[in-house]
């Protein structure tokens, strides 16, 4: 029987035989020779049997009890983050080969985690030296490609052709800045200063980011929200996020569109929304905005990358935030952007 190579197990078999057949023994020879008030001693070899039987089973799973809060504590120091923590089982039998599987689970899963971070620091520096060699190339192209423009100024098919390729050069600035940012947060090296902020502040700061581009398109960014409301963040990082979010909505609103900033604060949250009454966005599409480098099929002619919205999923999620998006074809976008309040127990 396979519950008899434990040691220990055997060992408690072997006690409650030797009482069963000590108390049989002792039964036997008081009946055999007819002691006087037998069927009393009888009785009272069955208690103490029954007594001793209880003791041997109470010290042994006194003791299995100890091994598995000793195996919990292991299990609990690994989860909170001791790779090195292991369950003892020096001994046979099936609880010890549990917790032989659980300390092979524990070196497998140690093991990938080893291998996503050099994964990840692996991605991080071939990024980092992907964007720091394209950024020599990139300026000397905008060197060039400025003092075309001063030479071009009397020849229009010329000029319009610089004035594309600059285009494109900053788009391709874009992609490396956005790839170093997001192999940065995929390598947990970024850091983000967290401090109490005006909500306010920080949205007037993306409207002004866009005033430009709103004034040359004819759009409209409008705010709605109490002037008092903070939030615990690192206001470089939002914005930035907030701005990604609200460029998509231009991108995908026409002449004379509205995009509507509004902010406001519940018992716990405070939430975000950026609302547009542009295109919408198709419901094929919904599930797959905030994935890398995706590019709807019926947004090919709308610039873009596809990192922006996963870039500011990636920021908001750093800050314990939780964007959610709501859109209608033909109606418009809604981005919801919920931030848990830390509070204090």
């Amino acid at each position: 029987m396979k519950i008899l190579v434990n040691n220990k197990i055997k060992t408690l078999f072997y006690r409650i035989w030797a009482c069963i057949a000590s108390f049989s023994i002792a039964a036997v020879i008081f009946m055999k020779y007819g002691v006087k008030n037998s069927a009393l001693y009888i009785f009272l070899c069955s208690l103490c049997m029954a007594m001793i039987i209880m003791i041997v089973c109470y010290r042994y799973f006194k003791e299995q009890q100890k091994i598995i809060e000793t195996a919990t504590e292991q299990v609990a120091e690994y989860i909170k983050g001791n790779p090195n923590a292991r369950i003892a089982c020096n001994e046979e039998g099936e609880l010890y080969q549990l917790f032989h599987k659980v300390n092979s689970l524990a070196s497998i899963l140690s093991a990938h985690v080893e291998n996503e971070v050099r994964s990840k620091e692996f991605l991080k520096n071939t990024i980092a030296d992907i964007s720091h060699q394209l950024k020599t190339p990139l300026a000397a192209l905008n060197i060039y490609n400025g003092i075309l423009q001063g030479e071009a100024e009397n020849l229009p098919t010329i000029q319009e052709f610089i004035d594309l390729s600059e285009q494109e050069l900053d788009r391709i600035e874009t992609l490396v800045q956005n790839l170093l940012k997001i192999a940065k947060f995929d390598a947990g090296t970024i850091l983000i200063n967290k401090r109490e902020e005006n909500v306010s502040e920080m949205m007037k700061r993306v409207q002004k980011h866009f005033l430009f581009r709103v004034k040359q398109e004819e759009k409209e960014i409008s705010l709605t929200g109490d002037e008092t409301i903070t939030l615990l963040c690192d206001q470089d990082w939002l914005i930035e996020a907030i701005d990604n979010i609200v460029k998509n909505a231009l991108d995908h609103t026409k002449k004379g569109d509205k995009i509507h900033i509004e902010w406001m604060q519940f018992a716990s949250v405070v939430q975000i929304m950026i609302k547009d009454n542009g295109s919408g966005i198709y419901p094929e599409d919904r599930y797959f905005i905030f994935k890398r480098f995706y590019r709807s099929r019926f947004s090919k002619d709308i610039p873009g990358i596809g990192l922006g919205l996963p870039l500011s999923k990636a920021i908001i999620e750093a800050h314990n935030g939780v964007i959610e998006v709501d859109s209608e074809l033909g109606i418009g976008t809604n981005f919801v952007i919920n931030f848990l309040i830390p509070t204090k127990l």
